[in-house]
């Protein structure tokens, strides 16, 4: 099987397992908006998430450090290696995070404390930061999960089972809908008490990850890949290996989640349920990264990561290239109608039942503002990964280091001008400059890359996801004048005619560089 055919096959697999657990979690999320609304529970929660949330995606994540660090190792080396390797470096990493887990159960109220200054203002504020610590200490066991989820996605992948560890978030998602479900008909058909509400929220979340992590160690130890087993081989080669991509790499992707607790530090101190209205974005933001992120990253990661091996610098840096001109031909034109039809893709999504108009604003402001970095967050990952391939995760960690004083000093700048919107600026502009450079560090080591070559169709893809935007926002402008806005129909109608009118403009334009690259994504969508 050819490099390229055998890119499209994982990438078709890893897209559909991924499609199918993107529209569940976004059900999830639908599910907490009619619920809840964006109010005390769901602001509570973004505060009390933000720490056992950001361990489950920064360990237990797809292309997270763990994650990167397993496949880079093991697709390098024999199965029968890869039993004893899996089972010693769960058992190095589970004791690590039990005793996080103790910690973070311990520092719940200082924790959640230190992250809303804001709150001490007012009764309201006290009241939702209680709420937010009894949800804390709740999910407090995500951090041991965590680890093991995030070695267990590694190690499937690195096999060659693309499958079930992409579609594995689903049950998360089917949990948290399931146990409000239980909760609300136990209640009288709502939820009215909101510590009630809250521990409902954080316990289906628990119970998720814990069946996300059963599912793949029975896949796991039926493929012959390691089983729940104590085994302490810490000077294997391999072990070895791995703990030297993996320790640097989780630091310097930890740090990029610092700036989450530094935007919600921020947000303590604006009117509003601005944390909730931050968790309802991000989902829209994070479905469609997330596909394509596992659709692009996933397959290119061994691919790197051999060609590394045999030490072929032109070819590396061609991935490198094909990678990035497939993220922006994916993302900028989503990004640009992100932008442009932010407001429909909110009401048609979230607002029914407890999420109003006004919340649906709030949260519209927001997603435009994420939709102008999404090229960036992506682009970055991908660079990211070409030095993981390289062994070398200390450049990221620094580039990550840096990139926290940048987004406070952001943050701060563009909170007073912009207000919540400027939190998502923000991340836009570390993103950028991040990637920015990564890109010329990696050339020091590999050569002069040619930049004219590659901003060329970088700057006309720019320029026609631009104008897509402008369309789409015309078309939806003119659909919502003739059927209007009242009906939920009318909404998806509107969110529908700009979408596919954006699309289409962007992609006649694109046809006309008659990129490769665009010609390697036709043929995997007509496969």
């Amino acid at each position: 099987m050819s490099a390229g055919r055998s890119v499209a096959g994982i990438a078709r697999i890893v897209a559909g397992a991924t499609l199918l657990s993107k529209v569940f979690g976004l059900g999830r999320e639908v599910a907490i908006a009619a619920a809840f609304g964006a109010g005390p529970i769901t602001d509570a929660f973004g505060y009390a998430y933000v720490v056992p949330g950001f361990l489950l995606i920064l360990l237990g994540g797809i292309n997270g450090p763990f994650h990167s660090a397993v496949v880079t190792v093991l697709s390098k080396r024999s199965k029968a290696e890869t039993g004893p390797v899996v089972e010693t470096m769960t058992t190095l990493v589970g004791a690590l995070l039990l005793v996080v887990t103790l910690g973070l159960w311990l520092l719940a109220e200082p924790i959640v404390a230190f992250a809303t200054p804001g709150f001490a203002q007012s009764a309201d504020g006290e009241a939702i930061r209680a709420i937010a610590v009894g949800q804390f200490r709740i999910m407090a066991p995500l951090a041991l999960l965590a680890g093991a989820i995030g070695i267990g996605f590694g190690t499937l992948n690195a096999a060659e089972m693309y499958w079930l560890p992409s579609v594995s978030p689903l049950f998360s998602s089917v949990a948290v809908m399931g146990t409000i479900v239980i909760v609300a008909w136990q209640s009288g058909g709502e939820i009215t008490d909101p510590a009630l509400g809250g521990q409902a929220l954080a316990w289906g979340v628990l119970v998720g990850a814990l069946a996300q992590w059963l599912v793949q160690l029975q896949a796991q130890a039926a493929a012959g890949l390691g089983r729940l087993r104590l085994r302490w081989d810490v000077h294997h080669p391999a072990v070895q290996e791995m703990l030297r991509v993996m320790v640097p790499a989780t630091l310097a992707s930890g740090l990029l989640h610092v700036n989450v607790y530094t935007d919600l530090w921020f947000a303590s101190f604006l009117t509003g349920n601005v944390a909730a209205a931050l968790g309802f974005a991000q989902p829209l933001v994070q479905t469609p990264l997330g596909l394509l992120s596992n659709v692009i990253l996933v397959p290119y990661m061994p691919l790197f990561s051999r060609l590394a091996g045999e030490g072929d610098w032109p070819g590396f840096a061609e991935r490198l290239r094909q990678g990035l001109l497939v993220t922006a031909i994916a993302l900028l034109p989503i990004g640009a109608l992100t932008v442009a039809l932010a407001e429909p893709v909110v009401r048609v999504v979230y607002e029914r039942a407890a999420f109003d108009r006004e919340a649906s604003r709030l949260v519209a402001s927001l997603l435009a503002a994420y939709g102008v970095g999404m090229f960036f967050y992506l682009g970055r990952d991908v660079v990211v990964r070409a030095f993981y391939a390289l062994g070398d995760g200390e450049t990221p960690f620094r580039i990550s280091i840096a990139g926290i004083g940048l987004n406070a000093l952001l943050n701060y700048l563009a909170v007073s001008r912009f207000g919540a919107p400027g939190l998502a600026l923000a991340t836009a502009g570390v993103n950028g400059i991040s990637l920015v450079l990564l890109l010329i560090l990696l050339q020091r080591r590999l050569g002069t890359f040619p930049w004219v070559e590659w901003g060329k169709p970088l700057v006309a893809l720019s320029l026609f996801a631009a104008i897509a935007g402008g369309v789409g926002y015309g078309a939806a402008q003119g659909g919502q004048m003739i059927w209007g806005d009242r009906l939920w129909l009318a909404r998806l109608a509107t969110l529908s005619v700009g979408g596919l009118a954006g699309l289409g403009v962007f992609g006649g334009l694109t046809l006309t560089l008659r990129l490769p690259e665009l010609a390697l994504l036709t043929q995997r969508w007509q496969r």
